[in-house]
């Protein structure tokens, strides 16, 4: 959540993520970051005592309690992960707090999963969609590769409105852009057009993906203010409501839950993990819940 008043630049948003956010997540992986990933990970090679210029992230506190000396584990890396972010920047990722908008937390996703990649010398690159494929950024590697995607993303346009959001460009984008086996990360709300389920599935059949869904609980659950006027996002149609009306909430919250329990369903046709990462959560927390859970189902 970026609470900032000063105005935002790619150096100012890196350093806030770095003491919020990049340095826990370091810790709490304890260097093996790359486990995250099935087809990315770091092979065990060996346990050994503990040494003065060791990273205190790869001890072994288990195996150190049992021999009453810090053992450290050793890992042998396998290749290079280059990791592509697909990111939906249409304008229904506007929506939210001003402070907390889904395209804030996007721009902190990414900066935060490319500063952690790029530390250990990987590559990373990016797609921007908004009524269309506006950008690509190459994958390279090193701090000013992050700068520069984050750059671009504060950089592009707020569309106020436009047709509706078609992810399948986005997804067809990266199965053409993207020629080596990657990570991809697809960063969207999945408010869309019909019809990207079998471009994510087509994808995921090439590279390794992971769902990043942007969501607000506003969109869950609408407060009881009174009348409003709701605008789609997408679209700009306007509709006059009543919030006080029980019966009108809950036919709200019934869609919105029927939606939620069709997207989860093309997740898993899809053979797609999701990060569901909401505007009013911690992304350390989140992050650190969905490496929890990825973890557990390797055991």
């Amino acid at each position: 959540m970026n609470t900032s008043t000063s105005t935002p630049t790619p150096e100012r948003i890196l350093h806030r993520l770095d003491w919020q956010v990049i340095r826990r997540l370091d810790g709490y992986l304890q260097g093996d970051y790359r486990s995250l990933f099935r087809g990315f990970g770091m092979d065990f090679a060996d346990l050994r005592e503990y040494q003065a210029e060791d990273d205190i992230r790869y001890i072994d506190w288990n195996v150190s309690a049992r021999m009453d000396t810090p053992y450290v584990r050793v890992y042998m890396e396998d290749r290079e992960v280059i990791a592509w972010f697909l990111l939906d920047l249409s304008p229904s990722v506007d929506f939210g707090a001003l402070e907390n908008q889904k395209r804030n937390v996007l721009i902190d996703f990414v900066a935060t999963l490319a500063r952690l990649l790029t530390r250990h010398g990987n590559r990373v690159g990016a797609m921007m969609y908004g009524s269309a494929i506006q950008r690509t950024v190459p994958a390279r590697s090193g701090k000013l590769q992050v700068l520069r995607i984050i750059n671009d993303l504060l950089n592009q346009p707020r569309l106020s409105h436009s047709s509706m959001t078609d992810l399948s460009v986005l997804l067809k984008g990266g199965l053409h852009a993207i020629k080596k086996r990657s990570l991809v990360f697809v960063v969207s709300d999945f408010i869309s057009a019909p019809g990207w389920e079998r471009t994510l599935n087509l994808l995921n059949q090439r590279h390794e993906v992971i769902a990043i869904r942007l969501w607000d609980p506003r969109e869950m659950d609408l407060p009881d203010i009174g009348p409003i006027v709701m605008e789609d996002a997408e679209t700009g149609e306007q509709l006059y409501v009543d919030t006080h009306d029980k019966k009108f909430r809950k036919r709200f919250q019934d869609a919105a839950q029927q939606r939620e329990l069709a997207l989860n369903d093309s997740f898993k046709r899809a053979g797609v993990d999701v990060l569901p990462l909401s505007t009013e959560e911690d992304l350390m927390q989140a992050i650190a819940r969905f490496v929890m859970l990825r973890r557990q189902r390797k055991r």
